[in-house]
């Protein structure tokens, strides 16, 4: 929940930790709201990535443990469940949809916090980063969209970009970069879209979900689904998210 008020926002900034707002020349997400027309895809794997790909992963945020990382699967299987492809996390722990007693799920040495809500944590993002770079030209040329509406920094006045419900400030630097926002703060977020100049693939989170959703080529998700410290799984571009 944004708990900052106006007077206790950040002044715009031109740098979000190492990657640069891009306040003149939106043009490089042209190619994202042009796939969407009308948004139809809202609510869809494709919303939230990008359409038109010839694959799709799910990458799970993990659940916490004494600050250390549970894999969901690890969860469902002191339930007796297994974890698939839609799967959603109340359905993990047997909750019902919309539970509010937090403290009342969770199994001592096994889980004690929440998937994070929101774009891509730093950790499964520095997971994911190696994978990407092997599947672009064009690493240290790299686009990213933000969320205006994450309310520590002031973005009025800043041009955005629309996406399937949410506007979009553009930022820009090398892969490698977008984890630097924990530079600002820890818990500062990451930038819910990120795609290279060569447009291999598009990385898509959004501040309502616990799953980053990655699009591109068969072999790129072939190699997100076996990567080390990642948890995924393949999806469809219409797909509903949770």
């Amino acid at each position: 929940m944004d708990t900052w008020t106006r007077s206790d926002r950040e002044p715009r900034p031109e740098l979000y930790g190492l990657l640069r707002v891009e306040d003149a020349d939106l043009s490089p997400a042209q190619w994202l709201t042009r796939r969407r027309p009308g948004h139809g895809d809202f609510g869809t794997v494709a919303g939230v990535a990008a359409p038109g790909f010839p694959a799709y992963a799910r990458v799970l945020h993990p659940a916490g443990l004494d600050e250390r990382p549970v894999r969901w699967d690890t969860v469902a299987a002191v339930h007796g469940r297994r974890v698939d492809a839609l799967m959603d996390w109340h359905e993990v722990i047997g909750a019902e949809r919309f539970y509010q007693n937090l403290e009342t799920y969770g199994l001592p040495g096994v889980w004690d916090e929440h998937p994070a809500e929101g774009p891509t944590p730093g950790g499964v993002a520095r997971a994911m980063i190696p994978v990407l770079e092997r599947h672009t030209g064009t690493p240290e040329r790299c686009w990213y969209g933000l969320w205006d509406g994450y309310g520590r920094w002031e973005w009025d006045g800043v041009p955005t970009f629309p996406i399937p419900g949410r506007d979009e400030v553009l930022l820009s630097g090398p892969l490698a970069d977008v984890v630097s926002p924990e530079l600002l703060d820890e818990f500062a977020e990451l930038p819910d879209l990120w795609w290279p100049q060569d447009r291999a693939w598009c990385v898509g989170g959004d501040v309502d979900l616990v799953s980053t959703y990655v699009c591109g080529s068969e072999a790129l998700i072939a190699d997100l689904l076996a990567a080390p410290g990642l948890e995924a799984h393949r999806v469809a571009a219409g797909d509903r998210v949770g």
